[in-house]
Parts: structure tokens; sequence; C-alpha cells
């Protein structure tokens, strides 16, 4: 940097003789809210995270820290980062916890470690290394490497007590080549790894339902599945065969014949909806035509309307679109642009200003960005501050 770009901003300040003249000073979002430009009237977008020019393949809102009362937000990139993001009015902390020094892209929060009280944060990827993370009351994480997969990249990871032949809880790693291994905490404090099964392809996502038994995957095969480990291994049932592989689920809100409804998309830019039958089938339908690459989808609230259904994705396009079912048709909007590519797209509550959910996204942009409706949205019974009320008409 050459000397009078330091100078100009100071001279400029004693010629003015107030500080309003000194160019402001970059905020981060530790330090301050920083809103985002390029979100749909109605929205906010504002930033948790620059991690440039590192992408971020993997997003969770997580209970990392259970005595704060917020969310946190878990964040996983390409340099083997695993970033938690801590909110406190507005301004989002980052903790580097681990720096694997290549891509992590799957993780779970369970209860597994006997030795440890609470929930514990595992963490894997490229190199087929599984961690594991703890808190502390604090605010302070740590991490060890608790097993190996020599040969095989770690894409997905299920933690909970899923097998009932095991009295503890474990957890399921799926793995590329396509592979599921068990992993069982030991009463030493050392973990054990079995192989299952070979698998057809990778697992590019995984959902556990709220039964906290059934799992919902996304194979890069095409197919959707559920999958439940019994007494005499892991049970498949398809749900969905593609002719292309699938990238993500989510799981929405309301439920028919005891399931959630489920959502999936295909590479080539379709987006499915998946619904429950009494009979035990399911019923499968398209409800979008995109672009391709989509990489992101999360199902929420995202309306005023509760009785609307809605599901968010984002994807290749950079683009984070608004679906929402309405007469009996599926329309399209789109929210906010990202400055690149999108990978990954989560829903959570950080903001009890609105009746609905927010959003978070991250992908090739390297950043990670909050989405979320204006104050008041939903609760027109309630006083909404001018500043915010302008805001809101433009």
């Amino acid at each position: 940097m050459k000397p009078s770009t330091l100078i100009r901003p100071l001279a400029l300040a004693l010629l003015c003789g107030h500080s309003a003249c000194v160019a402001p000073h970059p905020r981060t979002p530790a330090e301050a809210f920083v809103p985002l430009a390029g979100a749909a009237p109605g929205w906010q977008a504002s930033l948790l995270l620059d991690d440039a020019p590192y992408g971020i393949w993997r997003l969770e809102p997580l209970p990392i820290f259970p005595q704060y009362a917020r969310t946190q937000v878990v964040a996983l990139d390409d340099q083997g980062t695993c970033w938690v993001l801590i909110s406190y009015s507005g301004k989002w902390t980052p903790l580097r916890v681990l720096h694997d020094g290549a891509w992590l892209g799957a993780l779970a929060h369970a209860d597994v470690d006997p030795r440890v009280n609470g929930p514990e944060l595992y963490v894997g990827g490229d190199k087929g290394i599984l961690y594991q993370v703890r808190s502390y009351h604090d605010g302070m994480l740590d991490a060890r490497r608790i097993a190996a997969f020599p040969g095989y990249a770690i894409h997905t990871l299920i933690a909970g007590q899923l097998d009932p032949n095991h009295a503890r809880p474990q957890i399921l790693v799926f793995t590329s080549p396509g592979a599921l291994f068990r992993v069982l905490p030991s009463a030493l404090g050392e973990f054990q790894v079995e192989k299952v099964t070979d698998l057809p392809g990778r697992i590019r996502d995984a959902r556990l339902l709220d039964d906290g038994r059934t799992i919902v995957t996304a194979g890069r095969d095409g197919r959707i599945a559920l999958l439940r480990v019994g007494k005499d291994g892991p049970v498949w049932q398809t749900i969905h065969q593609m002719d292309i592989g699938c990238g993500r689920i989510a799981v929405g809100k309301k439920k028919s014949a005891g399931y959630p409804i489920l959502y999936s998309c295909g590479d080539n830019g379709r987006i499915f909806r998946h619904q429950a039958q009494a009979d035990g089938s399911w019923q499968t339908s398209v409800i979008y035509h995109g672009p391709r690459g989509p990489r992101g989808l999360a199902a929420g609230q995202f309306l005023a309307d509760p009785n609307i259904e809605t599901l968010a994705i984002f994807g290749y396009s950079g683009r984070v679109e608004l679906l929402s079912l309405v007469d009996g048709s599926w329309n399209s909007t789109t929210i906010f642009t990202d400055r690149d590519r999108g990978h990954w797209l989560s829903t959570l509550e950080v903001d009890g200003r609105n009746n609905t959910d927010e959003l978070i996204l991250s992908g090739y942009g390297a950043r990670v960005v909050l989405l979320d409706r204006n104050p008041g949205t939903g609760k027109s019974e309630l006083a909404v501050s001018s500043a915010d009320d302008r805001r809101a008409k433009r």
C-alpha cells in the first residue's frame, strides 16, 4: 500500500475538523451487523463469515454451546477448517477449531462418547479422518482425531442410537468410494471402526428423522431411500429412483402417513416432492425445473402465511429461489443472488422478530450469508421501528 493511501484520510479529517470525514473502516461480522445488497423486497441479507478464497461446503445450525440461548452455526471449508459462529446482538464471532488441510464436508452432532457430558460434534472430509469436537462452558473448543479410513473420503455422517444391536450410540460413516462404516466408542475412550457394507455409490446427503432411527439418504446412484439398521444389518427402502445423481434432501414440517414431506434434487435441475401414502408407498412429483447443479434445499416457513408450503433452493446458478405452493401450483421467486455458485443451504431460527424461518447459505462464494424476513413479518399486531418499516417498504 502506498504511503499516500494512508495519509489521505487523516489529512482530509484534519481539514474537515471532524471525524465524519474519515473513510469508514471496513466492518467484519464480529464487530457489527454487516448488511449485504441483493436481497429481494421483504428480505434482508447479512454476512456471518467471509472466508475468501476458500469455498464453504457444509453448514448446519447446531446447539454447540448450550449455555447460549441462540443456536450456533457450524461451517466446513475447503482448507479443512471447522468454524463455529456465535451470534450476539447481530454480530457473529467465528471460532476456528481445527485445520485439516483438505476439504471438510461431513458433520454430525450427538451424544456418542460416554465420557463427555452432552453431545459432541463429529467432522470428516477428503483425508478420511474423523474428528471429535468438544465444547466447554467457558466458550472454548478443542478437537481430536478418533478414527481413520485409509483410501476413503468421508462424505456424510449420521450419529445417534441407530442400531438395536448395540446398547451405545454410534456414528454411521458414508464414504467415497461408496461404503458404510460404523464407529463405536469403547469403554477406554477410544473408538472402534467396523465396515458394514459396500454401496453402489457415495451418499451425498442423509437426514435422521425425528423417530431417531430412520435415515433418509440421497445417493450419487440416483436413489432416494429410507435406511434402518436392524438386527440383520442395514435395510433400505427405495422411495424414488432418478436417472441422474441425487444431491440433497430437505425434511418438511408437515406429515403424511406418519412421515414428513421430503424434497430432493437431481443434478439436472429437477426438484422432487415425496409424500408417504397410507399403503406404505411413496408418491413423487416434480415441482420445479431449473438450472443444472442444485446444491441446496431447505424446507421451512418462509412466508407470513404458515399454511403455504415453501421450499428454498440454491445451486450453481448462484440464486436462492423460494418455491411456494399456492392454489395447487408451484411458484418460484428469486430472493437473493450470491457472488458465486452455491453449495449448501440450511434452515434455522435466530430472529424472533418475525414468525418465519431464516436461511443460511454458503458455497464457492466463500462466505456464510444469513437471509431473514424483515422484522414484523407475519406479526402485524406488533409495532415495528420506523427504520425497519422504511426498509421494508423500499
